[in-house]
């Protein structure tokens, strides 16, 4: 699961990928859910069947307390087995300890881009001998950069850390001008990945180094990481009047218009069972077996349609077919 605790940051990264609606605003999402309980968050884990969390913002120590109770929630309600990574842009050593205190596994800094090529950091080296956490580094692989990333591997290096991951660096609404800016491109045409950053990060894992060094792409994430996680939910949402793709998302058969007197209409005329027939007052729609509606949606009063959406909080749209359009 993906715990954003938070989006306010004081770091202000021009690269950062956080969307609008949760850039520098204190609100709290797990995965695509926004949450206002630790009961909503522990469904949402439960809805995934997750193995871990990986708690993120904003800067989580940017509200401290509130990381703190979720990071012991979570440990309490799933276990010492379930796994929490965390991400931060700050070096606060004391927090750190807080931090391992309440549970976490697994440190992942991210400094901001000034202090990469120069950072001090005798306290965290220190912090690093002594810690039982994995600790390491998680940056883009920004493309111009490659001294002070080169530098800031170095250090990892010396200090001893567990990893240095380099992620694909993407265009997202949140950073598209400040990345135009700068001048970067979109790799190609399919991509929301910047151009150069693969080729960035690939130059420094040719490289024989103490500290173990990996990377993501746009394409893992999205293909491998995404796609599990939904996959997961789509079986625990599914209702039996839902068809699940091979990527994870659910076909719905979908009937708009006045919402009683289209449940009297299928039931009277076609005969349809109260199994093959949902209400959803969300979406103010009456849902119907796909492979029912097909065979009788053109002899309907109503527009009918396919509908191909994620299984995900915020149920996003991906495709419509017609079958009676109105």
């Amino acid at each position: 699961m993906v715990l954003l605790v938070s989006g306010r940051c004081s770091t202000g990264c021009f690269y950062c990928p956080l969307s609008l609606e949760k850039k520098g605003k204190d609100v709290l999402f797990a995965n695509e859910r926004r949450c206002s309980s630790d009961e909503e968050i522990i469904e949402e884990a439960r809805m995934i069947g997750a193995e871990g969390t990986g708690i993120t913002g904003g800067d989580p120590l940017a509200c401290l307390d509130r990381t703190l109770h979720f990071i012991r929630l979570l440990k309490k309600e799933f276990g010492r087995r379930h796994h929490i990574h965390l991400y931060t842009s700050s070096l606060d050593v004391q927090a750190f300890c807080q931090l391992e205190e309440a549970g976490l596994d697994e440190l992942r800094l991210h400094p901001p881009l000034e202090r990469w090529g120069d950072l001090d950091g005798k306290e965290l080296q220190e912090f690093i001998t002594r810690t039982n956490m994995k600790v390491g580094l998680e940056i883009p692989a920004l493309p111009g950069e490659e001294d002070r990333t080169e530098r800031l591997i170095d250090f990892a290096e010396d200090a001893g850390m567990d990893f240095v991951n380099l992620n694909e660096l993407e265009f997202s609404e949140g950073n598209w001008d400040q990345l135009q800016k700068r001048g970067l491109e979109v790799r190609d045409d399919t991509s929301g990945a910047v151009k150069g950053s693969e080729e960035a990060a690939l130059r420094r894992l040719g490289r024989k180094r103490a500290v173990s060094m990996h990377y993501c792409s746009s394409r893992f994430k999205d293909s491998v990481q995404l796609r599990r996680r939904i996959k997961r939910r789509a079986r625990r949402v599914a209702r039996t009047t839902d068809i699940i793709t091979d990527e994870g998302t659910l076909i719905k058969g979908v009937v708009e218009g006045p919402m009683d007197e289209i449940i009297h209409h299928l039931q009277e005329k076609f005969g349809v069972p109260d199994n093959m027939l949902f209400k959803d007052m969300e979406k103010k729609r009456v849902e119907v077996a796909p492979w029912v509606l097909k065979q009788i949606a053109d002899q309907l009063p109503f527009a009918s349609f396919l509908v191909e959406e994620y299984p995900t909080a915020d149920r996003l749209e991906v495709e419509r077919e017609p079958l009676r359009p109105r």
